[in-house]
Order: C-alpha cells, then sequence, then structure tokens
C-alpha cells in the first residue's frame, strides 16, 4: 500500500535538524571516499587491510573498474542532500521518513571505510551489513511513498536504488574477504564451489528485488555492474576462475532480463487497468 509523497505538515526544527543532519552526514561520507581512495593520505581501499578488498584477493571480488560507480553514488548522495534542502521538500512526509535512513547510510559507509583503514576488516562486516539493512529500509520507503515528479525520481530513488544494488554485491565480496584473511577453510568445501554459491546468490537476491520492487532500473543497474565486474576480474585476472566469472555473467544476465520481464508486465496491468476505467 502506498501513501502520498506530497502530503505535507507545517514545516518545525525537526525538519530542519533532518536536512542539516543529511547534509553533513553527505560532507563526512565524501571526506571519507577522498580518504578510502588513497587522496587524502590514506591508504586506497585496495591496499587497506593487507590488500584483503583488491580485486585479485578472492574469487568474488569484482575488478578495479567496478568501484567508478561510487563516483555515480556519490554524486547522487550530494544530489539529494542539496534536493532535500529545497522549501518543496522540507516538510514533506516522504522526505521526513527518508531523511534519517539516508544519514545513516552516509554515516556507516563513512565508519566503513574507517575500519578498513584501520585494518579492522572483521569490524566492517557488521557495519557493511547494517549498511545493507539501512539500505533496505530506505528504499522501501521510496516504494512505499512514490515520488511526486521525474526529478524527485532520479535524484531520491535512482540514487538510493544504484546504492543498494551496489552494496549487494559489496556485502557478498566484503564478508568473502574478512573469511579469507581469517584463513577460514570453507569446511573443506574448494573455494571455487563456494564462489559460485555466494554470485548465484547475489542474482537470487538482484531478481527478488526486481520482483519487489516492481521492476525498478537502478538497483538491477548497480548489481548487474557488480556482477559483470566480478566476471570481468575471474575472466582476465587472478585468481582465475572461468566457472566463477560465466555464473557471474548468467546471474547478471538474469537479474536484467527478470527486471525488464516484471517491468513490461506492470505497465501492461497499469495500461488495461486504465482501458477497464475508461470504459466503465
Amino acid at each position: 500500500m502506498t501513501t502520498t509523497a506530497a502530503a505535507t505538515g507545517p514545516t518545525t526544527r525537526n525538519d530542519l535538524a533532518r536536512q542539516l543532519t543529511v547534509a553533513v552526514s553527505a560532507v563526512l561520507a565524501v571526506i571519507g571516499s577522498f580518504i578510502g581512495s588513497g587522496a587524502a593520505g590514506g591508504q586506497p581501499v585496495q591496499d587497506a587491510a593487507g590488500g584483503a578488498l583488491a580485486a585479485d584477493a578472492t574469487l568474488i571480488a569484482p575488478g578495479s573498474g567496478a568501484f567508478g560507480i561510487w563516483s555515480v553514488i556519490y554524486f547522487g548522495l550530494l544530489a539529494y542532500a542539496v534536493w532535500q534542502f529545497l522549501p518543496a521538500q522540507r516538510a514533506a512526509a516522504r522526505h521526513r521518513r527518508l531523511g534519517y535512513p539516508i544519514a545513516a547510510s552516509l554515516l556507516l559507509n563513512a565508519a566503513w571505510i574507517l575500519s578498513v583503514q584501520f585494518d579492522l576488516l572483521w569490524l566492517s562486516v557488521p557495519v557493511i551489513v547494517a549498511l545493507l539493512v539501512v539500505l533496505v529500509v530506505a528504499f522501501r520507503i521510496c516504494l512505499a511513498m512514490p515520488p511526486r515528479n521525474v526529478l524527485d525520481t532520479i535524484v531520491t530513488d535512482g540514487t538510493v536504488g544504484l546504492y543498494l544494488g551496489w552494496v549487494v554485491v559489496a556485502t557478498a565480496a566484503n564478508i568473502t574477504a574478512a573469511l579469507v584473511a581469517a584463513g577460514w577453510d570453507g569446511w573443506g568445501i574448494p573455494p571455487e564451489t563456494w564462489a559460485v554459491v555466494v554470485v548465484a546468490l547475489a542474482g537470487l537476491v538482484g531478481i527478488a528485488l526486481a520482483v519487489w520492487d516492481r521492476g525498478r532500473i537502478a538497483p538491477t543497474l548497480s548489481l548487474a555492474w557488480g556482477l559483470a565486474w566480478i566476471a570481468v576480474a575471474r575472466l582476465t585476472d587472478a585468481p582465475e576462475s572461468a566457472v566463477v566469472g560465466i555464473t557471474a555473467i548468467v546471474a547478471a544476465v538474469a537479474v536484467v532480463l527478470v527486471t525488464v520481464a516484471v517491468r513490461v508486465a506492470v505497465e501492461l496491468r497499469r495500461r488495461r487497468r486504465a482501458m477497464e476505467t475508461a470504459s466503465a
């Protein structure tokens, strides 16, 4: 059941506090991204924690080119920080509910980077899991309270969707990296088998998201992007694994096809209902 995003109430101090929290959190997240890139004196993420998150560290690690998506996500988050400050959004029910979950995701993002920078790879796992949960909550709000216009759709839903889809892949890669760094032997099951299972699960999560969100494009784009870069890494770089690479390709294609199918089905249903209403 959805509620209107346009519902507003009188502007309060709580609204300004929420807006400032989101803005400050966005700035902190961007500072964290500079530290994580190595531009501000920190180690690049792929070199931190003993290289546990490098593109060649595990069979689940995406290729280094995959992380270019962060530029798009950070741009979207900064755009949202500005967007939610505009008068039309100040007292909007949708942004009242979204503000703090998005702020929490930004702070968790910065916390994740710091945990890796301080070689606390074990701590990065609960942090990124918490980030995934917060993004699910934010995305659920986006679905329950539809945007008022195209710009809100792009800035808010698009950003949250991209963020969520990428973090699904990043969570799988992070947990795998932490287990490998800890010396986990996989209960005697070959690493390649585990990698295939994890990649397949990520694909299933993407399919479940597509069904749940009725074919939203943004989560599919980033999730398929991450899977595709796992395929690139495993087919062109060490540790090489054709079976993992092919599994990642199949998973990415499956997520995209299901998303398109669900979106087409939703649109056909909408048109049929419109025709029935018009002829009634």
